[in-house]
């Protein structure tokens, strides 16, 4: 998993071309301005799912992983916390395939608060996350989840 902001995305040279390409959309496309949904960029191999939601308290929320994407969250509006840890420190509930989706339970290794706008999470296959927990208060939010397939 990576952490960083928008601001800095000239630094990250290492990353793949295509997590570079979710950093290019969202400076060349005003996210404020979509609603809730999902937006085909590349078809099934690159798209952004745009998210409103209240932020609740850590007992409230699941722990999910992804086997056939990376995932991309990205912050537009308010403040969110993210659990972290890696899905073999964990144990697995489920697996949807259908939806790329596995549910895990475990603890969290860290927590990432993603507070500006332009803050994101890099979550890979082996990086479990659990998102939208109070981050200070409860607000809703809105962000960005770009999914790059493998």
């Amino acid at each position: 998993m990576i952490f960083g902001n928008l601001k800095y995305a000239d630094k990250y040279d290492f990353l793949t071309e295509k997590i570079k390409a979710c950093f290019t959309y969202a400076k060349e496309h005003d996210l404020t301005t979509y609603e809730k949904g999902s937006y085909k960029i590349n078809g099934d191999e690159f798209f952004v799912n745009i998210e409103n939601y209240a932020t609740v308290k850590r007992e409230d929320r699941f722990w999910e992983a992804h086997k056939k994407y990376i995932d991309v969250h990205m912050i537009i509006e308010g403040k969110e916390s993210i659990d972290v840890s890696f899905c073999d420190d964990m144990q697995i509930k489920s697996f949807d395939e259908n939806r790329d989706f596995v549910e895990l339970t475990g603890e969290e290794k860290a927590t990432v608060n993603l507070i500006n706008k332009g803050d994101f999470l890099i979550c890979y296959p082996e990086d479990a996350h659990r998102t939208a927990i109070i981050c200070q208060q409860s607000q809703t939010i809105k962000k960005a989840i770009f999914k790059i397939k493998l």
